[in-house]
């Protein structure tokens, strides 16, 4: 062992030329370290938020916009930067980052968008670019701090729990519903309170209701399996319908009727036959409950060979959000469908498509308009309704 570790000191300290192999080692490798140190400093550098915002063509436009938002300034003082959200923290993805961001220097080199009014015109092609780069990473950055399984669902509210759910289910990325959060939306996209859908709301909130009476949703509604409003059995998509049973107090007893597939839970309780259009969605422990349903006739779908059941169940829900028609509520539906989908090109026509293609087609549309979720869902329910499977001579 002794003669091996001498043979090797020896060719170590024999000069291939001039120098020794051990000092290019050495040399190499202290070169390397002081290299990759070098490298790491400089990359946490431009990972700042100081150096997001050295150029004006940031400090001046998204940044005074950030500013304005809950992810700059909240209760809790827990502030997202500008590389929280576009920079990946692991080490790999945030390298190919750097990579694309790399283009961003030709921008400010020739002043692409160095004043607000060339900002502002290429606003949606940039915001496009980033709502792209967030799909294609299922909001890979938006999850280093928003965690699915980390939501406490009971401290949630309703209507964000009501919407937050399937999307944990499903895994969907934050940014299909969460446009506009931190910036503005681009001018093409439409911001603010629709005023007509808050005269619905109001017009549900004083509505006068019999018993026997068949009403409509404007909105999202929670069902309780009691009167006391206290245990969630689920809730009803807007623009469902429900038969009056009674009330009490606040609470209405309501009765919702559908179909449900036999296959799985059965949670979602659909329209029609066939028909994926849903009228309300079930906590998994009440769509089991079998007790709890008043089952009718069965089908069987010889498109998807998929069983079907018709089935009531009762149910309580607050008072206040019920309307006697859906006439309102469709010519509400309308308007936004227009309004928001003509942006690009002339909307298809609800009937179209049939009522199963259009959650997908709608799915592709509505990125680039800025319906909220109880939008999004009134608006689907309408095309769905009003499709081919609704219409005469429709193709």
């Amino acid at each position: 062992m002794l003669k091996r570790i001498k043979s090797f000191w020896r060719i170590l300290n024999r000069p291939p030329v001039h120098i020794s192999l051990g000092l290019v080692i050495i040399t190499g490798f202290v070169a390397g370290i002081i290299f990759w140190g070098g490298f790491n400093t400089a990359l946490e550098v431009t990972n700042t938020e100081a150096f997001c915002i050295s150029c004006h063509e940031m400090k001046d436009n998204v940044y005074e916009e950030l500013k304005d938002t809950v992810h700059y300034e909240n209760r809790t003082g827990v502030r997202a930067t500008c590389p929280d959200c576009h920079v990946p923290h692991n080490w790999t993805d945030k390298i190919a980052r750097k990579m694309q961001a790399s283009k961003e220097v030709w921008g400010a080199i020739f002043g692409t968008i160095n004043t607000p009014e060339k900002f502002e015109a290429k606003r949606l092609e940039l915001a496009q670019h980033e709502w792209a780069r967030f799909s294609a990473n299922n909001s890979l950055e938006c999850r280093n701090c928003h965690d699915y399984d980390s939501m406490d669902w009971d401290k949630m509210g309703d209507e964000a729990r009501r919407f937050m759910k399937p999307a944990a289910e499903r895994n969907q990325s934050c940014l299909d519903c969460h446009k506009g959060i931190a910036h503005n939306l681009p001018k093409e996209m439409n911001t603010g309170v629709d005023p007509a859908l808050a005269r619905l709301m109001e017009q549900a909130a004083g509505a006068h209701l019999s018993t026997g009476e068949t009403y409509y949703t404007v909105t999202s509604v929670d069902l309780y399996t009691d009167p006391e409003l206290q245990n969630l059995a689920g809730y009803l998509d807007p623009a469902s319908s429900v038969n009056l049973i009674s009330t009490k107090g606040d609470a209405l007893e309501v009765q919702v009727s559908g179909w449900r597939k036999q296959k799985g839970f059965g949670r979602i309780m659909y329209e029609g036959f066939g028909l994926n259009v849903a009228s309300a969605v079930l906590e998994k422990d009440v769509a089991t409950d079998d007790a709890r349903f008043d089952v009718g006739e069965n089908k069987v779908d010889d498109l998807t060979g998929l069983s079907w059941e018709q089935a009531d169940i009762t149910l309580w829900a607050k008072k206040g959000g019920l309307l006697p028609d859906r006439d309102a509520l469709w010519g509400y539906a309308d308007q936004t469908y227009s309004d928001g989908c003509s942006v690009c090109h002339g909307e298809p026509a609800p009937a179209h498509f049939d009522a199963n293609t259009w959650p997908a087609m709608f799915s592709g549309m509505v990125g680039f308009t800025n319906m909220n979720a109880e939008t999004q869902a009134l608006v689907l329910k309408y095309l769905q309704l009003h499709s081919s499977d609704f219409a005469e001579n429709a193709h």
